[in-house]
């Protein structure tokens, strides 16, 4: 028999699970997160500090995280916490470094610079754009379950949704069609979603973002464009706030808690079983970030619907996010730079698969805790390539694919670089400190595994779901369970996650019929204002 109850067990640290436990934390139930084994975004070496993960708080314009912040009564502490980025992102090609900053004026200077031949076609781009983020706003500012299943819940979402801009998923509408084959402001557009989206066309290469729907595209490069603000901790800040408010409101973390098994009871959800714990957790519900897949695995195949089994949509990956950390000085960056950066080779025709393009995030190490003696001399970058999980370039070529394209954007690279590390290759560090490359088994270091850890995904789907966005539903294969991952609504990216936090949060919520009269008694807006 379980020892303890909770009313949600959440397994996962990702922003889908943090928003789903921090909302029903806030709203009275007793809420217990388990990280599942999942790390957080920084490692060690030495005490430099070293990443795992790219990040960037795309979905801080989103209604659905204005919404969130207005029910924890946090807009005012959230914005201390925060500075917005100016450039929002700078694109590295051909020998041009072509900046996109939140000033509308200067950055139509900018395309009147670089791209005086297509002036016409980028105002009717972003007209288009801006027309499409107004209705996906005014849709997501409505609280709604994103993607619905019920009929009520179709009825109820349907209403706002319809009224978006391509909502009905024209895939058949090239936003970009009127540029000119590669043209460089093609890439100025999809090579910072490519990076964004969670959702993959084809296994057999990385992301073509021109192949999303017009209305993902759309709203990820209006993300990219309409304002990006940054946390001084990176996604380890965003990490934290959340969890600090998790815990304000009752909520239980277990962060090295790990679920190896959910118990089912004729047919239903009973309980969790937590590595290490003596007696399994009673749960009336279970939450998680990983795929239907994975909880089904958890139960042993036990509890899973008919219908799941056979209406289930098939998720595959199509390409891994693989990230790799350069601590570098600080004289190396040109300070305009900015804090993100999309590298792109030079290339005749198609592409080199060895000289990939390349998200480039830069950290500063004095704003993490206890930074290395040397934290002022040094800088983090964190370069992020897309890698396809069938294609010419392996795991172990991917580190010094990642270097040959940063070598070409920045020239004195190597005469700069301190340390440079993978966590999925398993490959040792490398330590050119003393002036030459020094191998450091990892071992040595901290909060980090001795062998590859995983690559997070970009998917494919066997069939498209809601508005052409959504992959797996909120509800799981086992009746009492619920997904909030990036196999959601994975063509939205970071928003997805936000959305199916959001919409998991609400339906639990709607089950509670008391706890939702007291969530409407104490609601109120002017305690944020």
């Amino acid at each position: 028999m379980p020892s303890r109850f909770y009313d949600v067990v959440v397994l996962g640290r990702s922003l889908g699970a943090l928003t789903a436990a921090v909302l029903l934390s806030r709203r009275d139930f007793r809420v217990l997160l388990a990280g599942q084994g999942q790390r957080p975004q920084t490692y060690r070496y030495e005490g430099r500090l070293l990443a795992r993960r790219t990040f960037a708080l795309l979905s801080g314009s989103s209604p659905a995280f204005r919404r969130m912040l207005e029910e924890l009564a946090q807009i005012p502490q959230f914005r201390r916490r925060t500075q917005h980025l100016d450039p929002m992102f700078t694109l590295l090609c051909d020998g041009r470094r072509i900046e996109v900053p939140p000033d509308m004026d200067l950055f139509a200077r900018e395309v009147d610079r670089e791209f005086a031949e297509v002036r016409q076609l980028v105002d009717e781009l972003y007209t288009t754009v801006a027309h499409v983020n107004a209705g996906a706003d005014a849709a997501f500012e409505r609280e709604g379950v994103w993607p619905p299943a019920t009929l009520w819940e179709r009825l109820e979402t349907g209403r706002v949704a319809y009224a978006m801009p391509f909502a009905r998923g024209d895939k058949g509408h090239d936003l970009l069609g009127k540029f000119p084959r590669g043209h460089a402001f093609r890439e100025l557009v999809t090579v910072p979603v490519e990076f964004a989206t969670h959702l993959s066309q084809s296994s057999q290469s990385s992301q073509s973002a021109a192949e999303l729907p017009a209305l993902a595209l759309a709203r990820l490069h209006g993300a990219w464009t309409r304002g990006i603000s940054a946390l001084g901790q990176s996604e380890d800040g965003l990490s934290e706030f959340l969890m600090e408010r998790i815990e304000a409101h009752g909520g239980v973390l277990d962060l090295a808690g790990k679920a190896h098994s959910i118990l089912i009871k004729r047919g239903q959800l009973h309980g969790v079983w937590i590595d290490g714990a003596d007696d399994p957790l009673g749960a009336g519900a279970v939450i998680s970030d990983q795929s239907g897949e994975a909880l089904a695995e958890l139960s042993g195949g036990e509890g899973v619907t008919r219908s799941a089994r056979r209406d289930w949509p098939k998720i595959s990956t199509a390409a891994g996010r693989f990230v790799t950390s350069l601590v570098v000085r600080r004289e190396l960056l040109p300070a305009p730079l900015g804090k993100i950066a999309f590298v792109l080779p030079k290339s005749e025709g198609r592409r080199d698969p060895r000289r990939p393009t390349v998200r480039l995030e830069v950290l500063d190490p004095l704003d993490f805790p206890d930074p290395h003696p040397k934290a002022a001399e040094e800088l983090l970058l964190v370069a992020e390539m897309l890698l396809p999980s069938r294609g010419a370039l392996t795991l172990l070529e991917a580190r010094e694919a990642v270097l040959s394209s940063l070598r070409e954007a920045l020239p004195f690279l190597d005469e700069h670089l301190v340390c440079v590390d993978s966590p999925h290759d398993g490959l040792p560090l490398y330590d050119y400190e003393g002036g030459t490359r020094r191998e450091v088994e990892r071992v040595r270091l901290t909060r980090a595994a001795a062998t590859p850890e995983p690559m997070e995904r970009q998917i494919s789907i066997d069939r498209a779901g809601y508005l052409d966005l959504s992959g797996e539903p909120l509800r799981g294969p086992i009746p009492g369970t619920y997904l909030v991952g990036k196999t959601v609504l994975p063509a939205l990216g970071q928003e997805g996650e936000l959305l199916a936090g959001t919409s998991v949060a609400r339906i639990i919520t709607r089950k509670d019929r008391a706890r939702q009269r007291m969530r409407h008694q104490m609601w109120s807006r002017a305690e944020t204002q």
